[in-house]
């Protein structure tokens, strides 16, 4: 079992006076446990919204510069807020975390989550605080809400932090006191602007009144908050911080190429930032199936190739290729997973609305199970037998295998009625998301259904329904 540091050890030696030092006021009051970077930002913003703020950290050096209106770290604006807290009587800081909780109704979680001797993610802090907070909730009446904001992986606050808080206090998540968690948006040098005009406002929450009570603090600053589920909120911050760094690894390797070729990187990405349609957009950012068609897949292979001819290494751009063909292989082997020796498939085409059949994935999927000696019936309402091939085919004669080895066979697979490939498949394979393969799918039983597309969300609860990222 993981030992509560000192400072934490000292608090539960029965010499603290467990009664709330203070009247609670019509803004919850809030401690905030950990003073570094984001509780620092944190304990001085939510003082100029008005709450009455314990920063709360075992480094007696943090307490001493919070308690005083100094600022623990270089930020813009951070030292005059912290500086008006005190002034104001809203901000105190302590290194006793116990009594912090009885003090105050909410209680951010912001200790460090250092990596690992495994790479994973350090749950020592975590432990340490939960214990704090549920002996300081053993110790006082009403519901407590506490907020974790560390950066964590999926499942850590309700599955390890919340059993800690559950088995130290004798109190039970969802009833006794609520669970949140609110994860931060700050960047470093203008935290304070962040926080006061987020990007979003995401409260990640398993229990209404905990919602309310988040979204109360931050209607300040935010009015639409988005309201999830806990997991949900805890991969976001994962998802954006990883998104952030591909984006700076993109760019840079753009300049890269650039620059033996002696064109502007910047200016290339002047333009390509204008494209908020397409570029910087939610377009292409939902999990699907792999990528196809007749630009992105002979795109990628010719900016790889030109980076080779220039004697430039671009391992993200070149890598691309891989992940596209480890999502097709995830889709193959989903399929041999139903033991189906009949497979129907719903959509050709790289797209819906189009018949071409340029490097379109579900070909590789095809040609592989056909291979095995698998029967593959095939619709799409763009596609029929005497849908002329030979263009395509001389299009992609290097780069798409699955349409080349499908030629001689794609028309005897093709079916002019969708029902007539639902009734003799074994398992069903939905490329594109229409009406017809919506209804195609609700009337198709028990047969298995292989979805590349998601169709729609609520088809993910029945049976023998497997969705490829979802």
């Amino acid at each position: 079992m993981f030992d509560l540091p000192p400072q934490f050890n000292d608090q539960l030696s029965g010499q603290t006076a467990f009664a709330p030092l203070r009247v609670i006021d019509e803004k919850p009051s809030i401690s905030v446990v950990g003073l570094g970077y984001v509780g620092a930002v944190s304990t001085a913003c939510l003082s100029g919204l008005g709450h009455y703020v314990i920063g709360v950290d075992i480094d007696a050096d943090k307490v001493d510069c919070i308690a005083g209106g100094k600022s623990p770290i270089h930020e813009q604006d951070l030292e005059r807020l912290l500086r008006e807290g005190v002034d104001n009587g809203l901000v105190t800081a302590t290194t006793n975390l116990v009594q912090a909780v009885v003090d105050t109704d909410v209680t951010f979680v912001s200790v460090g989550t250092p990596t690992g001797p495994d790479g994973g993610c350090d749950h020592s802090y975590i432990e340490a605080a939960a214990r704090a907070i549920g002996e300081g909730l053993k110790h006082k009446n009403g519901f407590h809400v506490v907020v974790m904001r560390c950066s964590i992986p999926p499942g850590v606050t309700m599955n390890f932090m919340a059993p800690i808080i559950e088995e130290t206090s004798g109190k039970v998540a969802g009833l006794d006191f609520g669970v949140c968690f609110n994860p931060e948006f700050l960047r470093e040098g203008v935290a304070v602007e962040d926080f006061y005009a987020p990007p979003k406002t995401v409260i990640g929450a398993n229990d209404d009144r905990s919602a309310m009570i988040m979204t109360r603090i931050f209607e300040a600053v935010d009015e639409a908050p988005i309201v999830t589920s806990i997991e949900t909120a805890e991969m976001v911050k994962y998802v954006d911080n990883v998104w952030h760094a591909t984006k700076v690894c993109f760019a840079n390797e753009v300049g890269r190429l650039c620059k033996p070729l002696g064109v502007d990187s910047h200016d290339v990405m002047d333009v390509f930032v204008q494209d908020t349609k397409l570029n910087l957009s939610s377009y292409y950012l939902k999990p699907g199936f792999a990528f196809g068609g007749s630009c992105l897949p002979k795109e990628v292979r010719a900016v790889a190739h030109i980076a080779k001819e220039a004697g430039v290494s671009l391992p993200m751009i070149e890598s691309l290729g891989v992940s596209n063909t480890t999502h097709i292989a995830r889709a193959i082997e989903m399929v041999r997973e139903t033991g189906a020796k009949t497979v129907g498939v719903l959509g050709l085409a790289f797209k819906p609305g189009t018949d071409d059949l340029r490097e379109s994935p579900i070909l590789e999927v095809i040609a592989a199970l056909n291979g095995e000696g698998v029967k593959v019936v095939v619709h799409d309402p763009a596609i029929t037998p005497e849908t002329p091939l030979a263009g395509q085919l001389a299009y992609v004669r290097h780069g798409s295998a699955g349409l080349k080895s499908l030629a001689a066979d794609l028309p005897s697979m093709l079916r002019g009625d969708c029902s007539a490939v639902v009734e003799a498949a074994d398992a069903l394979i939905v490329t594109h998301a229409n009406d017809l393969y919506r209804d195609a799918v609700a009337n198709s039983g028990a047969t298995p259904v292989i979805d590349l597309v998601r169709l729609k969300r609520e088809a993910a609860s029945r049976p023998n329904y497997n969705g490829i990222g979802w």
